[in-house]
């Protein structure tokens, strides 16, 4: 039975459907800027769809627990539970099949990211015999999974990311359904919004974020600037489980309200205080003095974490160092490991792959070449990844000119970090400028235009110079290392079969 859920209405009058069911095999991505209706085509979906599926909704502002009081979801405060306490209930709400609301609101970036990425844990670690069909909607996402480090802790990062991928790269299998929405594309990690196949794209204006949909939606760069002009509540649609061209949509209206609702303008006092200063400057009195200057309490401890993070006891004497690894031995391990990405970078298909699927196919080979124990973890793959796709060896990673080189790549969205590599390793060899289909394929993609922006976000950034010479060769120069790479054809073919 197919379940059709409308979300509103085509510049036709026609009902705009979402296809359910197709939905849950392929999953969605949302975006638009603050003000573009997101929130609202979000609640619009969730309620059209409660009665058929259970929803889980990670909500970072509290605008979704309103969806209580009329569909009967369970509204979570992360801050008064642990992370273990999130991840269990994850776990049940799996099993008894009731819908959620995750209210991360009152906490700061941090401890969202760590309590989001514990309940995704929850939801996505449960036995296969509860693997039942869930939405799983994740508004702003690029908080979740951003495309690179921020204000909160590596761990944290890593944490919430690595439950962004799960859910949106092998959640399927699990009856995972992801929903993601976004502010900003450019900022969320790549891999994650690569999954969706499903796309609804609202009002944007920053040009970054107006090519990136156009380029998800296979529109000309040209047609980009439409983004700008889309009212509040206008999406364009596009998948196999809305239309199979690009469809424009506005969406209808909802059954309940968000508890926050944008202020609106009042007019101001018609008489104003008689004594201005002295009502606002008044010196507080010594009772809020004290309250001011008292300490926080510090928060409960979490014994469970302690003892999950405590060393197991050792007879061991304790003033005895650990031997230091034999440089040999380090050696040889990096040249393993560099043997084994270079098998899975022969692959001509290995460039489009996701970031999920390529570690995967590494970890069986270093299983498989006896490396499965000292195996690298993901975010140290995705290091070397980028490393390998620039050419540059585990060994010369090392020298100091090449930190010097990932430093100044690590100011870059983390997708395009790799090709800065790249054309670092061209110029400091001499060798022609990369073509766009090369850098194309480095990025992932098979578009030549999609290349040329890269190039012109570098510039922008004032990280590379791009000239061309007489013959019409590209000729990119690095800014402060003056390093330059030969003239190459921009237009040059060969460069994919490499």
């Amino acid at each position: 039975m197919t379940v059709a859920i409308e979300l509103g209405h085509t510049n036709s009058g026609a009902a705009a459907i979402l296809d359910l069911e197709e939905l849950l095999a392929t999953r969605l991505l949302v975006q638009g800027n603050s003000g573009s209706g997101k929130s609202h085509l979000l609640r619009r979906l969730l309620e059209q769809s409660a009665p058929w599926v259970q929803q889980s909704i990670i909500d970072p502002e509290g605008d979704f627990v309103t969806l209580a009081g009329q569909f009967g979801h369970l509204v979570i405060d992360a801050e008064a539970h642990t992370e273990q306490g999130l991840q269990l209930a994850g776990e049940r709400a799996r099993m008894h099949r009731v819908s959620t609301v995750l209210n991360l609101e009152g906490l700061d970036a941090e401890a969202q990211l760590r309590r989001a990425a514990a309940f995704l844990g929850g939801l996505f670690e449960v036995d296969r015999d509860h693997w039942y069909p869930m939405l799983v909607v994740v508004d702003e996402a690029q908080l979740f999974a951003p495309a690179v480090a921020g204000e909160v802790s590596d761990e944290a990062r890593k944490l919430s990311l690595g439950a962004m991928t799960n859910l949106m790269c092998r959640g399927r299998k699990r009856g995972l359904a992801g929903i993601i929405a976004t502010q900003r594309l450019a900022k969320l990690a790549k891999n994650v919004a690569a999954e969706a196949s499903n796309f609804l794209m609202g009002r944007t204006f920053l040009d970054i974020d107006m090519a990136r949909a156009a380029d998800l939606l296979g529109m000309e760069r040209r047609q980009a600037e439409a983004f700008r002009d889309l009212e509040r509540g206008h999406f364009m649609a596009l998948g196999p489980a809305l239309s199979r061209r690009p469809l424009s949509l506005r969406i209808g209206p909802t059954v309940t309200q968000p508890r926050n609702s944008t202020p609106l303008l009042m007019p101001m006092p018609a008489s104003g205080l008689e004594d201005v200063r002295a009502v606002i400057l008044a010196a507080p009195s010594p009772e809020a003095a004290r309250v001011k200057r008292r300490a926080p309490a510090p928060p409960a401890p979490d014994l469970l974490s302690q003892l999950m993070a405590a060393k197991p006891a050792t007879t061991e004497p304790r003033d005895v160092p650990e031997a230091p690894p034999d440089p040999a031995q380090l050696a040889e391990r990096r040249a393993r490991l560099d043997k084994i990405l270079a098998a899975i970078l022969a692959d001509p298909e290995a460039g489009f792959r996701a970031i999920g699927v390529l570690y995967q196919d590494f970890l069986v080979r270093c299983r498989i070449e006896g490396l499965g124990s000292g195996a690298p973890d993901l975010p140290s793959f995705r290091r070397m990844l980028t490393r390998a796709r620039a050419g540059i060896s585990a060994e010369m990673a090392e020298q100091n000119i090449w930190q010097n080189v990932e430093e100044r790549a690590s100011m870059l969205p983390e997708d395009m970090q790799g090709i800065f590599m790249m054309l670092a390793g061209a110029a400091k060899e001499a060798l022609p400028c990369p073509s766009d289909l090369a850098i194309a394929r480095a990025y992932g993609t098979r578009s030549p235009g999609r290349a040329r922006r890269v190039l012109s976000y570098m510039e922008e950034q004032d990280l590379i110079v791009v000239q061309l010479d007489g013959a019409g060769r590209r000729i990119v120069t690095l800014v402060e290392l003056a390093w330059a790479t030969a003239p190459g054809d921009p237009n040059a073919e060969d460069a994919l079969t490499g």
